[in-house]
């Protein structure tokens, strides 16, 4: 059987290119065509080194998982290994799905003349198999995805908290999220982000507006405004997101929080508000961010009291 390596590196390139752009797609991240095609060409030449005699050395799990981080890699950059990980996840669940379409049109087709050599298919339809596998495979895991994305109700994402300072009281809309694990890096207390605005009923407007001031440890002149009450609740916490790197955040520790959920309440007595001068979202849906990991504590981190189950 006569193979033409030409053929092999286009069938790999197409598989390779659709493949990743599945990838880039689902974790939504900044696509680069010509990041993909240079990441497919890599792929292809892989496919093109195992038909030779020393393809015992490419036919190693090892290097295949390599391959496909320096794929990811080159294709999106991911910024830290968290971010590797989960296109690396993402782009393995994606061939699989689009290998099992693959073989799925084979079976039904049935072509003569196909030959595998270390999980490259040669052959007389392989490249309109490749190219109809991929859109089919694209097809299946984004309705898949948007499946499984469904199911997590928008409200299990939301909590409503009310935030005492002085014996006021602020309520917000707050969104669960995962990614925050802000604490004081003094007392390892979580911290709940809240934009400035919705804080202005329970913290002087002084504070809010010289944050700058206070976080430079400018408090000279500003102490005399705002009281020593509040002056000793202050804590600075740094933090490399909220679209800043190495930016610092000026926390006040609240008397406590209620947290409002669909299955409970809870009251956290140990908590500090991280107050942000600017908007968490565009759209207003929410105006703080809560740590999972605050909703998970249990009354042996002496967080919080149980008001209702």
């Amino acid at each position: 059987m006569t193979i033409y390596l030409d053929i092999i590196l286009l069938e790999n390139l197409c598989m390779n290119y659709i493949i990743l752009f599945a990838t880039g797609l689902i974790n939504k991240v900044v696509i680069k065509q010509i990041r993909i095609i240079l990441a497919s060409i890599l792929g292809g030449i892989y496919a093109i080194a195992s038909f030779f005699p020393i393809s015992e050395i490419y036919s190693g799990l090892v290097l295949k998982i390599i391959l496909s981080i320096v794929m990811i890699y080159v294709s999106f950059v991911p910024k830290n290994a968290k971010n590797l990980f989960k296109q690396l996840i993402i782009f393995y669940l994606v061939s699989f799905a689009f290998g099992g379409c693959s073989f799925a049109l084979l079976y039904f087709i049935k072509p003569q003349n196909i030959l595998m050599k270390n999980g490259i298919l040669t052959g007389t339809y392989p490249l309109k198999i490749a190219i109809l596998g991929g859109i089919l495979g694209f097809i299946i895991v984004n309705i898949a995805f948007k499946l499984v994305k469904g199911k997590i109700s928008k409200k299990d994402m939301f909590c409503e908290l009310e935030i005492e300072i002085q014996r006021k009281v602020a309520k917000i809309k707050a969104m669960i999220d995962t990614g925050n694990l802000l604490k004081d890096p003094i007392s390892n207390i979580p911290v709940i982000v809240v934009e400035a605005k919705q804080l202005e009923n329970v913290i002087p407007n002084t504070i809010i507006e010289n944050l700058n001031k206070l976080i430079g440890g400018e408090k000279e002149d500003v102490i005399l405004d705002i009281g020593e009450e509040y002056m000793s609740k202050f804590r600075i916490i740094p933090f490399t997101s909220l679209g800043k790197q190495n930016g610092l955040l000026l926390g006040i520790k609240a008397d406590s929080v209620l947290i409002k959920t669909l299955e409970n309440e809870k009251v956290i007595k140990n908590v500090i508000i991280g107050i942000y001068d600017k908007y968490l979202t565009k759209t207003g849906d929410y105006t703080g961010l809560i740590g999972l990991d605050i909703l998970e504590r249990t009354e042996k981190n002496e967080a919080f009291a149980n008001i209702k189950m």
